[in-house]
């Protein structure tokens, strides 16, 4: 089964008036994991206006149907944490319930962990 990463595409870092740049650090992060998940198994992105973070910018979710879902945030918007949010995404997808053990964590996922939703419950 895939998991989904939403990218807030409106995020802005607390500078990004200051920096005089045109475009969000949500959106620059959105185009980066877009770039990262590409051709990636089991992995698939969406962009969506304001998950209503904005202390925390950027931020994402990684969702599987079934499976604990997963709010991250405070990232900067690198290759290196596009990546590593493609890579924790690709281990949830391999997860049966979604919990992917610390150990296999991509080092720069530790510490931007911001909530973690039960499954929904099955229409059964």
């Amino acid at each position: 089964m895939s998991s989904l990463i939403t990218i807030c595409d409106t995020c802005k870092g607390e500078d990004w008036e200051t920096r005089g740049i045109e475009v969000t650090d949500g959106e620059s992060f959105a185009d980066l994991i877009e770039a990262a998940a590409e051709g990636q198994p089991g992995v698939t992105t969406r962009r969506h206006s304001c998950l209503m973070g904005c202390a925390r910018a950027c931020n994402v979710t990684i969702q599987s149907a079934g499976k604990l879902n997963y709010t991250l945030g405070e990232f900067e918007p690198s290759q290196e944490a596009a990546e590593a949010v493609v890579a924790y995404a690709a281990l949830h997808a391999e997860s049966e319930t979604g919990q992917v053990p610390y150990r296999q964590w991509p080092q720069a996922i530790k510490g931007h962990f911001v909530t973690r939703h039960p499954p929904l419950p099955s229409d059964d």
